[in-house]
């Protein structure tokens, strides 16, 4: 006679669905870690035209070791054993996609981050998106990164002559600190000698007035602005007197955009 205390079948067999999701991905990322290896050591192989260890006379290099990079896959980050030549440069596809997605996961986060959007949900939308949470820390050192950029080109010598130059204030709206500010931002384009338009500078942070204009000029013909001829503005106060200051043998045209926008706002509409 059977026990009543016998356990039945369904307690005694357990199925942690974790673990099993876990063994399968971890076998999956070492299939493609292994196939990845394969296929740039096949790629060394060819460069050398030959084998590892293989004498052969039409062998054109040898290999010096490797080293290691880590990328990102749909199966989780694997280990990519990289080999080094000693001449020749070795490339291969596989890095030169993971450098595309990286350049693109970089310009992705730099673009949320400057629209505003919270460092928090920059961590949700990147483990949405990639399956990798990317740490505050990260997106703190991209900022810093294309920030320097910036300031790189900012400061960049202004080649060649501009015989033209458009220079006009926006405002634009910025997160700052939780908050949306309107920011003056003074813009100057260049037109060079064969017609193309070139952004010239940018300085954030400024207002319309005499002294922003002066010190934005002043940053301009430090860099090397020069064979002006002509400069097409609004009628902003102080801008004027700012462009004698500087450049007092080019001439001025005020904006006939802005002419027609100053027009309209007196404008009846029913004569418009």
């Amino acid at each position: 006679m059977e026990s009543d205390h016998t356990p039945k079948l369904g307690n005694v067999i357990q199925i942690d669905q974790a673990k099993v999701e876990e063994h399968l991905g971890a076998i999956v990322r070492g299939t493609v870690e292994e196939t990845l290896n394969t296929l740039l050591d096949a790629e060394a192989d060819r460069l050398c035209q030959a084998k590892r260890y293989e004498r052969s006379p039409e062998r054109a290099d040898t290999r010096a070791g490797h080293y290691e990079r880590s990328l990102e896959t749909q199966a989780g980050k694997v280990t990519l054993r990289v080999p080094k030549l000693r001449t020749l440069t070795f490339e291969t596809a596989i890095i030169q996609r993971y450098r595309r997605r990286e350049s693109s996961v970089e310009e992705a986060l730099i673009e949320m981050y400057l629209a505003g959007v919270s460092v928090r949900r920059v961590e949700d939308i990147t483990e949405a998106l990639w399956g990798t949470k990317v740490s505050p820390s990260t997106v703190s050192d991209l900022n810093q990164k294309v920030y320097g950029r910036i300031e790189d080109w900012r400061n960049q010598p202004i080649e060649g002559e501009h015989p033209y130059v458009y220079l006009d204030g926006i405002s634009l709206k910025r997160s700052w600190g939780g908050e949306v500010r309107n920011v003056s931002v003074l813009v100057a384009i260049g037109v060079d000698q064969e017609g193309f338009r070139t952004v010239l500078g940018v300085s954030e942070g400024a207002k319309e007035d005499r002294e922003s204009w002066n010190q934005f000029l002043r940053h301009l013909k430090e860099r090397g602005l020069h064979g002006v001829q002509l400069f097409i503005t609004d009628t902003c106060l102080g801008l004027d007197a700012s462009l004698g200051d500087h450049y007092p043998e080019a001439r001025w045209q005020r904006c006939v955009v802005h002419f027609s926008r100053n027009v309209f706002t007196v404008e009846p509409k029913a004569k418009v």
